[in-house]
Parts: C-alpha cells; structure tokens; sequence
C-alpha cells in the first residue's frame, strides 16, 4: 500500500493490482489493501461499519490498481458515501484495448455507454448490459453511465459515474473494446490493465494515482 496524500475528510490510497480492497472469502487471513493499511495504522481496526471497515469507502476489482478512497475519521464516511451513491463523483480510468479479436479497434474516438447493466443469469461472475427488453440476466436492472475517450497507443480513458459491478468491462465490451487480457469479456490475450487515475468531487479532487512500476501510459483528460 501507498499513501497518495489526505485532506481534512478522507485518505488517498495506491492499490496495486493483484490483490482484493477486502480480505478474499477463501482466505480471510490473505494479502489485501485493508491489512495493509491496519499494518500502518492499527488503530483504523475499530469503529467502522460492517462492510466499510478501516473506512475503505469502495472496491476495486482484484486485478485493478490505483485510487481507493477511505474516510479518515467514521463521521467522514457517511458523507463520502452519499457522494458515490448519488453520482456526483466522476471517477477516471486507463485502460488498454485492441478492439475484437480479428477487427481492430473501433472507428470512434469518444462514445457514451448508458445501457443498463445486470447479473449474468447463469454465471456469478459475469455481467451483461441490456439489448432489449428480453435480455436475460439476475436480479434488477442497475443504470450505468460510462464515457470512452481514445488516448492513443492501445490507451483507452473511462469516465463513470456510477459505481456497478465490472461497469467499464462489460459497458467497454459492448462499444467493441473488450479489456486486453480480459477474456471474460472477449479480450485479446495479454496483461490486464485497468487502473483508477482519480475522482473529482463537488468541491474536491484526488491525487492522481500513478501506472503501476514498469507501466508507461497517458494521463487522463478531466474536463470542467
């Protein structure tokens, strides 16, 4: 774990890929951002919620490095937690994309996805957007609001502002741009690369969180 700065209400921490915000259910004892930030400081172990211990305010994917958020005191997490729920967060990723398999990357430079997206009716660890009324999926319908932004040299930026399960993955997949190396979603096979650059608040802003070592890629685009 890295710490990327704080202000008066949250902490700005650096995930790197390949381990869970939260301890993995098979191994409770395992490698995850919350050991290490109570191996920094302990006394974050007590007085949070169920759900959001140490403060840890959202997830990343296990794979996906970069930004998360944690409140730096327990009546800093409520009010953190209402601006990712009520979409005035604009949260901003790169990510790397050849296009489908055997077609390339797509013609377009910028496009927004706002299909719906839902649990994969037979598989836990899938999601689908919706095509139509008759898509099937599991469980309801949660909206979806995803910005692509072509930057160059296989790079891809995301903007999203809301927060569903796999969002960039499964809306990038249905724009033609299916992660590198993510196969679940119809990738090209190499290394996996999504990564959390930062949030812009209403009245704040994140550090931005820097690629993994050994990874060279663009910055991002924050707009007004």
């Amino acid at each position: 774990m890295l710490s990327l700065g704080e202000d008066a209400a949250r902490l700005y921490l650096w995930k790197p890929p390949g381990i869970p915000v939260f301890p993995p259910h098979a191994d409770p004892a395992g490698d995850c951002l919350l050991a290490r930030l109570l191996a920094v400081h302990p006394d974050r172990a007590v007085g949070w919620p169920a759900g959001f211990e140490g403060g840890l305010a959202h997830r990343l994917d296990t794979a996906t490095s970069g930004l998360v958020i944690a409140a730096r005191a327990p009546a800093d997490l409520a009010p953190l937690r209402a601006d990712f729920a009520s979409g005035a967060l604009r949260k901003l990723y790169l990510f790397r994309s050849e296009g489908l398999p055997d077609v390339g990357p797509p013609p377009f430079d910028e496009q927004v996805r706002t299909e719906p997206i839902a649990h994969h009716p037979n598989r836990k660890d899938r999601m689908v957007t919706r095509r139509g009324p008759r898509t099937t999926h599991r469980g309801k319908w949660y909206d979806a609001w995803t910005r692509f932004t072509r930057r160059g040299d296989g790079w891809w930026q995301a903007e999203i502002r809301t927060g569903v399960m796999h969002q960039i993955r499964v809306h990038a997949a249905a724009a033609g741009l299916p992660l590198t190396g993510d196969t679940l979603y119809g990738g090209t096979p190499g290394a996996f690369a999504l990564h959390h650059v930062c949030v812009v608040g209403p009245g704040w802003a994140s550090p931005r969180a820097p690629l993994p070592e050994g990874v060279r890629g663009p910055d991002v685009l924050v707009r007004p």
